[in-house]
């Protein structure tokens, strides 16, 4: 998701709508906030669209009124850019955010904005939107856009503005009307010309209409990308509920039917089963095999109980059904566990619970990336080229033709509703399929093992470094996929200090059954390498007859792996396949672009920095500087930053030096100066513990403060281990059981070749000593030897980070590339 470079383009003055359509969802005040911050700075006028297409039918008719703040600082203009124009002057603020933002924009006393729905939008009118749920522009479904004479309306009201570009969020009918309204546009608009409501130049002008979708669903239904905006944070409401649930439900040995959204689309209660380690789900793509389907369901759910399982649950979509189609209901599910298994039974619907709230990091980080190539897709845009659908791919930001992704996304609905359930899952993302068979992996307790004896395991788990959240999930997935397969699952406490001290013993699935949502290490985790005695560690390796390793943990993992990989050709016991899970806030594994625990870690910082920022914004003149942890990777407070707003960011790989603070001290008064008088934000300053040795996160505090004058306050918080601890984020979990599944194949394949092999010494090459690594849109196995010429083993990171670019982003966004 490497963002482009950000600057003043020489393109002709666009204007830039948006609006938000659909069902609300978190993370779509985050695409306002980044389209208006982005066009802005590429040049453009942006505006507003309050109540979706409803807002683009009735138009302004009520005239704008200019509202002039004074300045903080009315000097502060003149020392930006040398005294230069700029556009984040022209387009600072036009007074109409805080009414948005207060939802009083149709107040009757005072300014108001009633009678305007296309509103002018400045610089500073959408700071701090991000962190607020739902839309703050408004939403709804409009009956009028639908008639021709309705978007008549609509496209003379963007003609009436002088507007040329719309971005859209919603869902897939959002962006159909979309789609539809650009394709009738030179006939509105000869329409228009003809009634003689706009003029010939007009008409010329605006003889193109540039449209951009963005998807904004909580239930991820659209096709063609992995993740919708609000799909992460409903995800976490949802598993927030079942972390809660399941101690009452055990405490009681309850069972409970949890009812959550997805009328067409599984994804939220298949990643919930998944990311909570639910018993059993329902969801539409996949209704249950068996007829009757309650027989599966009792037969499973017995199994679990009969090894001593305390709680039960099981997850059903809203659109859930058999296999014809009959709906599948949470409060006949629960009549069937009461009355054929005896287990009191509860029903919990979380219903709106999953829309509302603040968005999770993702649903910041991922709504800015996309609002920003949104932008850029408008300003390329040309009479040829489609609408363009922004969507992302693993860790790869895409555009794809918008009409190709509603189509396929309608094509999966057609398939269910015709019962062809394969084609159904097949026009999924390959994910869903992985997911759902992840699933059943890890939540079936199978009767019989499904490999003979000769090509069962004995494999170690082994964590490694720091503690990371979904060290345990992961963990989890594979003992559950070692019992299914007829391994044995052998835990090895305290890394290599433990298994010196033969601190090792065998995992059951009953016993790792509630570590989805435990956070830290259930094994133990520490930084000791294995040549603090080869020669012993391979002596462990062969008295407990280890056939496969597997490790999760960060660098220092990678380290170990590479360590027994050159160690093989002097003790045999090493020549087995090993791999490397990585799982590190600091996400500084060289390749992989992201390291379980590192969206926990992110999650953490978030809650943090609202809260810090809600005490700085309280002084309205305080900046705050956050010091997060990371080590000699700036990936934590990069990120970090673009999810808070912060409006600088310090870390290791930029360094730190006088000239660059004497530019931040001039951007902070600038910026300062440039508020509101008597409304200034609080603002944030992210710095990496590892940023500089002699400037540090007190020093950069006080000279703040004594530079700020009156201006601005200073104050320093230091997150330190509240970066590692926690509950797992959902994301963490789900990609834990996905990528350890994927270790386990791994391990198994070259355990197989190793075993064609004739004689009695195995000799593994190198390939089988690896590391799983999310590389762009796919995952991809990385010999431990070749990861090497890729690492920065002095400083401990990779040499090439796929987020370096984001730092300016970062800046972009608060304004000092601007200004300075």
């Amino acid at each position: 998701m490497e963002p482009e470079p950000t600057a003043n383009t020489q393109s002709p003055k666009m204007k830039i709508a948006v609006l938000t359509s659909g069902g609300d969802s978190a993370g779509m005040n985050a695409v306002v906030r980044s389209v208006v911050k982005i066009g802005i700075l590429r040049g453009c006028e942006t505006w507003i669209v309050r109540e979706g297409y409803e807002g683009l039918v009735r138009g302004n008719t009520q005239d704008y009124v200019p509202h002039e703040a004074p300045l903080a600082d009315p000097n502060a203009a003149k020392r930006a850019r040398g005294g230069l124009k700029s556009n984040i002057f022209e387009n600072l603020r036009f007074g109409d955010g805080d009414l948005l933002r207060d939802g009083t924009s149709d107040h009757p006393n005072g300014r108001s904005l009633k009678g305007r729905y296309i509103v002018r939008a400045g610089f500073d009118d959408v700071r701090g939107w991000f962190a607020e749920g739902g839309t703050l522009i408004g939403t709804a479904r409009s009956k009028t856009f639908r008639t021709q004479e309705g978007r008549l309306a609509a496209a003379h009201n963007l003609i009436k503005e002088g507007i040329d570009a719309l971005v859209v969020c919603g869902g897939d009918g959002s962006l159909t009307g979309a789609d539809i309204f650009r394709a009738e546009w030179p006939t509105l608009i000869d329409t228009l010309h003809t009634q003689g409501t706009i003029t010939q130049e007009q008409r010329a002008k605006h003889g193109h209409l540039r449209i951009v979708g963005l998807v904004g669903s909580i239930d991820n239904d659209m096709s063609m990308t992995d993740l919708t905006i609000g799909a992460p944070t409903a995800l976490q409401r949802i598993c927030e509920a079942i972390d809660n649930i399941n101690s009452t439900a055990s405490s009681h040995s309850r069972a409970f039917v949890l009812e959550v959204m997805g009328r067409h689309c599984g994804w939220l209660a298949l990643l919930a089963g998944v990311s909570a380690g639910a018993d059993f789900i329902f969801i539409p793509e996949h209704p249950p095999e068996a007829n009757p389907w309650e027989d599966e369901m009792c037969e499973a759910i017995q199994r679990h109980r009969q090894v001593g399982k305390r709680k039960t649950i099981v997850i059903v979509a809203e659109g859930a059904h058999d296999a014809n189609l009959q709906p599948i209901r949470a409060e006949y599910v629960k009549d069937v566990l009461s009355e054929r298994l005896g287990l009191d039974t509860r029903v919990t619907t979380l219903g709106h619970t999953q829309r509302g709230g603040r968005p999770c990091a993702f649903d910041r980080i991922l709504p800015t990336l996309q609002g920003e190539e949104a932008v850029k897709a408008l300003l390329e845009s040309t009479p040829d080229t489609p609408s363009y659908m922004i969507g992302v791919r693993e860790n790869k930001i895409t555009r794809v033709p918008l009409m190709e992704a509603v189509a396929m996304t309608r094509a999966v609905a057609d398939a269910i509703a015709a019962k062809d359930f394969a084609k159904a899952m097949s026009l999924r993302d390959p994910e869903f399929l992985q997911s759902l068979e992840n699933f059943f992996t890890t939540s079936t307790l199978y009767k019989e093992k499904q490999l003979p004896e000769n090509k069962r395991m004995r494999v170690a788990i082994m964590h490694i470094g720091a503690p990371a959240g979904g060290m345990n999930a992961a963990t989890r997935a594979a003992v559950r996929y070692c019992l299914k397969q007829g391994h044995t699952p052998l835990a090895v406490h305290n890394g290599f200090r433990g298994l010196l001290d033969d601190l090792i013993h065998e995992l059951s699935w009953l016993g790792v059954d509630g570590w989805t949502a435990r956070g830290g290490s259930e094994l133990g985790t520490n930084r000791t390498l294995p040549d603090v005695d080869l020669g012993a560690v391979a002596s462990r390796f062969q008295e407990h007859n280890f056939h496969a390793l597997m490790f999760i943990g960060g660098f220092e993992a990678f380290n170990a792996l590479l360590i027994l990989e050159n160690g093989r050709k002097h003790y045999p016991a090493f020549n087995i396949p090993m791999v490397h899970l990585p799982a590190t806030i600091s996400n500084n594994v060289p390749l992989t672009e992201f390291s379980l625990g590192s969206d926990t870690s992110l999650n953490a910082l978030v809650d943090a920095c609202d809260s810090i920022k809600q005490s700085a914004s309280a002084s309205r003149n305080r900046v705050f500087v956050v010091e997060t942890q990371g080590g000699k990777c700036g990936y934590i407070a990069t990120m970090g930053a673009l999810a808070t707003g912060a409006s600088l960011v310090y870390t290791p790989e930029q360094g730190m030096d006088l000239d660059l603070l004497r530019q931040d001290v001039k951007f902070l008064k600038i910026r300062y100066g440039l508020d509101a008088k008597g409304r200034s934000e609080g603002r944030l300053v992210i710095r990496n513990e590892c940023a500089s040795t002699v400037y540090t996160t007190d020093m950069v505090t006080k000279m703040f403060k004594e530079e700020g004058g009156s201006l601005f306050d200073s104050r320093s918080a230091s997150l330190g281990h509240t970066l590692q601890g926690g509950v797992p984020s959902p994301m963490d979990r789900a990609r834990a059981a996905r990528l350890s599944l994927r270790c386990m194949a791994f391990l198994e394949e070259h355990h197989d070749k190793l075993q064609l092999q004739p004689s009695r010494v195995k000799n593994a090459p190198p390939e089988s000593a690896a590391v799983i690594t999310i590389q762009g849109s796919a995952i991809k196995w990385v010999p431990v030897q070749d990861m090497v010429q890729h690492a920065d083993m002095k400083n401990r990171r990779g040499k090439k980070l796929w987020w370096a670019g984001v730092k300016d982003l970062v800046e972009a966004l608060s304004g000092r590339s601007e200004l300075l």
